[in-house]
């Protein structure tokens, strides 16, 4: 058999022409077409004109798009990319822009994501992706540039502290002292004293972040109460009693089990898909049915998703004309809510929210009945549970779970993204952004005509 033979030492030249590196259907030409098609004036006039020459932003923007689309997120390994990936080196234009430029601009220019992100929404309707008529809302929790290890309660604050108070007050009795043969040889004294009255101050810093905290929740939580106090004075005046115990006042001041972490301290502790708790952020999206295209992101330090639907609803109306106002609003049970149904309808937007869990195995009939009619006084609400039992409803909201489930399962199995590099609420939704930008990217690559 004749095998090919192995030559390391004959010279072999790249192409003259960066355009003969790559086909004509790769991603990373796809990417650079649309993100040097973007108004990127803002980006452009924040640069100072002083100094050497800068990386055009289209050049930075794209390198971190195309670096989040593959699973290429450290500005490190993007750096060393543009050396030994022929796609980064397209991109870059055979240049190589050094880590801290990426670092600084992925950092620097977070908030211009958002317009880039809506920009590309704007090129996919030009080119007809989708209708973008019915959009399916959704939560993922990912994981903080911290760990859970490295957060502190309120109640171990206190236990804490009072053991480095009472350290310090042994170590200054022994510095006191005339005779230090009990001090043990090799020991500082000055320094040992430093290095806990440093750490009581990063204590103290910590457990007034926790008070404040808790302020913050009692205020929320003593607005529910009279609302539900309210409430139920109001249904007195009808001459209805109301049923059940009164609301319980709640109770100022943090928890013993309040915590912080130290290491991202807007960062919160959640329970996670298969079990467990970890320290994450819980990220937000609303994604096209038909195109699978994320029109909104958002990122929440709340552990459930019971609030997100209003301030999705308002993202998407913030967007520009054709993107601005889908007819109908699928989303999980996580979400249901009274108010979150009202939010939709004043929004001009159908609301399919599922208000309880639905059977794994219900009967094969279910699927081909109808609900009795509706009556004429039906509530909002009312009028959402019976529209899910009719047939139509249930294939609309079906198309739920085939659409944002996919899109975060894709984010993280295939393009590999399962942490936050920055730390930080306000960082967090910018890489957000620009995940989501990422993917938008992808899936219209994927969808354009071939």
């Amino acid at each position: 058999m004749a095998f090919q033979p192995i030559d390391r030492e004959t010279d072999y030249l790249l192409p003259p022409s960066v355009q003969e590196w790559l086909p004509k259907s790769h991603l990373a030409r796809y990417v650079v077409d649309v993100v040097e098609g973007l108004d990127l004036s803002a980006l452009e006039r924040a640069y100072a004109g002083r100094g050497s020459e800068a990386y055009h932003p289209a050049t930075l923007l794209s390198l971190l798009i195309y670096g989040y689309a593959t699973g290429t997120f450290s500005s490190r390994k993007i750096e060393r990319a543009t050396y030994d990936s022929l796609a980064f080196r397209y991109i870059a234009c055979n240049r190589h822009p050094d880590h801290d430029t990426l670092a600084t601009f992925r950092t620097r220019f977070g908030k211009e994501f958002e317009s880039a992100f809506v920009q590309v929404l704007q090129v996919a309707r030009e080119n007809q992706l989708s209708r973008f008529g019915t959009v399916s809302l959704d939560g993922t929790k990912i994981h903080a540039n911290a760990s859970r290890h490295s957060a502190l309660s309120y109640g171990h604050c206190e236990k804490i502290e009072a053991h480095l108070k009472a350290e310090v007050q042994e170590l200054l009795a022994l510095a006191a002292e005339a005779d230090q043969s009990a001090v043990p040889d090799g020991v500082s004294l000055p320094d040992e004293i430093t290095r806990r009255e440093d750490r009581l101050a990063a204590i103290a810093a910590a457990k007034v972040k926790i008070e404040a905290r808790a302020k913050e929740r009692f205020a929320g939580e003593q607005a529910d109460y009279e609302a539900k106090l309210a409430a139920r004075a109001a249904k007195a005046e009808t001459g209805k009693t109301p049923r059940g115990k009164g609301p319980k006042p709640p109770e100022s001041g943090p928890r013993a089990n309040d915590q912080i972490n130290l290491t991202d301290e807007e960062s919160r502790i959640m329970k996670v898909a298969g079990g467990g708790f970890e320290q994450c952020y819980n990220a937000q999206a609303v994604v096209d049915t038909e195109s699978m295209l994320v029109l909104a992101t958002h990122v929440t330090q709340a552990t459930n998703d019971k609030e997100q639907v209003e301030p999705m609803v308002e993202k998407i109306r913030a967007n520009p004309e054709g993107l601005n106002q889908p007819e109908t609003w699928l989303a999980d049970t996580g979400y249901y809510s009274a108010k979150n149904v009202d939010v939709c309808l004043a929004a001009k937007i159908e609301p399919l929210i599922a208000v309880k869990r639905e059977e794994h195995h219900p009967d094969w009939r279910d699927r081909f009945t109808e609900p009795l009619p509706l009556a004429d006084d039906a509530s909002p609400v009312e009028t959402m549970k019976h529209k899910l039992k009719t047939r139509t409803g249930r294939a609309a909201y079906a198309l739920r779970k085939q659409t944002v489930e996919p899109v975060f399962g894709i984010i993280k199995s295939v393009m590999g993204f399962r942490q936050f590099l920055l730390r930080g609420l306000d960082n967090v939704k910018n890489e957000w952004t620009l995940v989501c930008l990422a993917w938008n990217l992808k899936r219209m690559a994927i969808l354009r005509p071939q």
